[in-house]
């Protein structure tokens, strides 16, 4: 995988999608945001995959599991690591996501530096 420094957000919660873009960016990312499912879902299907992703899985039209699936269905984006960065924090939430192939799960409310800490070594295990 190329070792770019493009993310994708897809997080429907404005507070939560410019809190996690400000931070990527002040790391040097790019950031692509979809705010529901269907967007996340097209943009997938055209955009260079990027180096992250970052996922909730309560969103409009499709949720965080749904994608998650498509995004390990196509070949350019199987290797792409995915945290999951959501409210839900059930065991079996935990354990469903990253049964279907999340890299990270990380629960709301969160500690920006604790975010900040697992994009950067899920990025460096991934380059």
């Amino acid at each position: 995988m190329a070792a770019n420094k493009s993310a994708m957000v897809i997080e429907d919660e404005d507070h939560i999608s410019y809190l996690v873009n400000f931070l990527l960016q002040k790391e040097g990312f790019s950031v692509s945001l979809a705010r529901d499912g269907e967007k996340a879902k097209s943009m997938i299907d055209i955009i260079t995959p990027p180096r992250l992703v970052i996922l909730d899985i309560k969103l409009p039209f499709y949720d965080g599991y749904e994608l998650l699936k498509h995004i390990r269905s196509k070949p350019d984006w199987k290797d792409v690591p995915v945290l999951m960065l959501t409210a839900k924090a059930q065991k079996t939430d935990i354990i469903r996501a990253m049964d279907i192939g999340a890299n990270d799960y990380l629960v709301k409310p969160f500690q920006p530096l604790e975010l900040l800490a697992r994009i950067n070594k899920m990025v460096t295990n991934h380059t």
